[in-house]
C-alpha cells in the first residue's frame, strides 16, 4: 500500500492533471481545425496551451497503448501487446516516491483493473461493456447505479432491439443524465478536487470511458449533430479490395461478433454512418463539458495557477472510414490522437507543434517537470524542447505502432506500423501483403501502394527502418526487467 510522504509547504513543483479519453480521434476538437465539433472547453486549452498536431500512439488497442504510455517503452518491450495482458507497474510509482500525491479517477485499463500502479487512491471506472476481460468486475460506476436501484445499459439489453444490427453501436442514453459513465467520471473528479483537502504536489489522472462505444450520448447532445453535415471519408470497392487479407478478415469478423455492441455493416448507408458519427461526437461534447467543470474546480480550489493540464486519448476510431469498425488498424484515424498541454504561464499560449511525436514521450516530460530522474533505457523521449519557443524542436524522424493478434484481430499474429512525414508502411508478420501509403499525394490513406513497383524504394526504406528499430530497441532496453510489469 502506498503511503503519502510528508511534503514541504514550500514545494513549488507543478501539480499535474492528466486527462485521457478512450478512443477519441485527432479530428474531434474545433480549435484544431474541425469546426463541426462543439468543444468550447477543449478549444480554450488549445488557445491557451501547446498542441501537438502529429501525436501518435504506440499500440492500436487500449491496454497495450496505455501500458506503453505509463511505462516509457514500446509494447514489444513491455510484453503487453493486447487487452487483458497483465500490467501492474508504472512511472506513477516514481512520482509517488518523489512526494507527489497520486490519484486516479476513471479508466486506466490496467489488468487486474484494481492494480495500484503507484496511485495512493484509485476510483476505478472501466469499459462500459466488459465482455473480453473482467466481465463481472463491479467498479465505482456499477456500485453507484446499484445504490440508485438502476442497471446500466449494456449489450444484453441492446441485443433485444429490432434495429440492433443496423445501429452501428449508436444508442440513446435513457437513464438519468448523471448516471452516464462520462458524466459520472467527470462529476467524481470534480467532487474529489472540491472535497479533498488541498494536497500538493498533486498528480491526478482522470480517465473518461468515452467516446468508446457503445456510442450512447444523452439525446440532447446528439440532436445538433444529427441536424448538421458531418465530414465522412468515402469508401470504395477498390480500396477494400486492396486491403491485406488480415484486414479483410477483420471486416468479416466485426460483422459477425458484436464487440462493444457494434455489428459492423459491411455496406452501411450514408444515414447509418452519419448517425453513428453524430452520436460519437455528441459523447465528445459531453466530455468537453466535464473538462470545463474540472478546470473550474481546479481554479476554485486554488490548484490552477501552478498546474499543468494534459489532455489526450489512448487511440482513435475508424467510425466506418476505410470500411472498418473501431481500432485494430493503423490508419491515422487510429494512431493519431489529440494531445494538448496547458500551462500558459510556463509554456505560452496558442502554440502548435508540427513534428512527429510518440504519445508515450509525455511520460519522461512529466517526470522532468516533477524533478524526477528519467531512466536511461526508456524508449520514450522527452518533449521538453517542444515547450521552449527558442528551441529547435525536430521531433522524431519516425513513429511506430504495434498490435498483436487477439480476439478481434484474428487474421494476424502481429502487425507493425512505421510512419515518417511522407509515407506509412504497415507490416503483417509472416504474411506476403501489407500496406504502403504516400501521405503527400494520398493523405487519406486510400491507395495501397504495397505492390506498386514505383513505390519500391520507399517500401524497402521503411521495411529496413522497421528492422533497425527492433534491433535498436533490443540493444537499448537489454536491461529491461520483464518482471517489472
Amino acid at each position: 500500500m502506498f503511503v503519502q510522504k510528508p511534503v514541504s509547504s514550500d514545494d513549488d513543483r507543478p501539480n499535474i492533471v492528466f486527462i485521457i479519453t478512450d478512443q477519441q480521434r485527432y479530428d474531434t476538437i474545433a480549435a484544431l481545425g474541425f469546426p463541426h465539433v462543439e468543444t468550447p472547453n477543449l478549444d480554450r486549452l488549445v488557445r491557451e496551451g501547446v498542441s501537438f498536431d502529429q501525436c501518435h500512439v504506440t499500440a492500436a488497442s487500449c491496454a497495450a497503448a496505455r501500458a506503453s504510455l505509463f511505462k516509457g517503452y514500446y509494447p514489444h518491450t513491455t510484453g503487453i501487446l493486447k487487452n487483458a495482458d497483465a500490467w501492474r507497474r508504472s512511472w506513477v510509482e516514481r512520482l509517488n516516491e518523489a512526494g507527489y500525491f497520486c490519484t486516479n479517477v476513471g479508466k486506466m485499463h490496467s489488468w487486474p483493473f484494481q492494480t495500484e500502479l503507484g496511485f495512493h487512491e484509485r476510483y476505478v471506472v472501466e469499459n462500459k461493456d466488459r465482455y473480453l476481460e473482467g466481465r463481472y468486475f463491479f467498479d465505482e460506476w456499477d456500485k453507484a447505479l446499484r445504490y440508485r436501484g438502476l442497471v446500466k445499459q449494456q449489450r444484453e439489453f441492446y441485443r433485444r432491439r429490432e434495429d440492433y444490427a443496423s445501429c452501428l453501436g449508436a444508442f440513446d442514453w435513457e437513464l438519468p443524465d448523471d448516471t452516464h459513465p462520462d458524466m459520472f467520471v467527470g462529476d467524481m473528479a470534480t467532487w474529489w478536487i472540491e472535497s479533498k483537502p488541498m494536497t500538493r504536489p498533486l498528480f491526478l489522472q482522470i480517465g473518461f470511458p468515452g467516446p468508446h462505444p457503445p456510442y450512447d450520448p444523452i439525446p440532447r447532445y446528439a440532436k445538433p449533430y444529427l441536424e448538421k453535415a458531418l465530414p465522412m471519408l468515402g469508401v470504395t470497392r477498390d480500396e477494400l479490395d486492396s486491403q491485406p487479407a488480415a484486414l479483410k478478415e477483420l471486416r468479416q469478423h466485426n460483422q459477425v461478433v458484436d464487440h462493444d455492441s457494434i455489428i459492423m455493416d459491411l455496406n452501411p448507408t450514408d444515414d447509418q454512418r452519419h448517425r453513428q458519427r453524430a452520436y460519437y461526437l455528441a459523447n465528445v461534447t459531453m466530455i468537453d463539458e466535464k473538462v470545463g467543470q474540472i478546470m473550474s474546480a481546479l481554479e476554485s480550489k486554488g490548484y490552477l495557477e501552478n498546474t499543468i493540464v494534459i489532455f489526450t486519448s489512448d487511440h482513435g476510431d475508424c467510425l466506418t472510414d476505410h470500411g472498418h469498425s473501431q481500432k485494430w488498424t493503423m490508419y491515422d484515424q487510429i494512431t493519431r490522437v489529440p494531445m494538448i498541454v496547458w500551462s500558459p504561464s510556463r509554456f505560452g499560449a496558442g502554440r502548435r507543434i508540427g513534428p512527429l511525436v510518440q504519445q508515450m514521450d509525455i511520460g519522461p516530460t512529466i517526470l522532468q517537470w516533477a524533478g524526477v530522474e528519467v531512466p536511461a533505457d526508456w524508449e520514450a523521449q522527452s518533449l521538453a524542447a517542444a515547450f521552449d519557443p527558442a528551441a529547435d524542436f525536430a521531433g522524431r524522424p519516425f513513429v511506430y505502432c504495434e498490435q498483436a493478434g487477439d480476439a478481434v484481430l484474428t487474421g494476424a499474429t502481429f502487425m507493425s506500423m512505421v510512419r515518417d512525414r511522407t509515407h506509412k508502411l504497415v507490416h503483417f508478420l509472416d504474411q506476403p501483403d501489407g500496406q504502403l501509403f504516400d501521405l503527400v499525394s494520398d493523405p487519406d490513406e486510400v491507395v495501397n501502394m504495397w505492390d506498386d513497383s514505383a513505390a519500391g524504394a520507399d517500401k524497402e526504406r521503411l521495411l529496413a527502418e522497421l528492422l533497425q528499430w527492433r534491433i535498436r530497441s533490443g540493444v537499448h532496453t537489454k536491461d529491461w526487467c520483464q518482471d517489472w510489469r
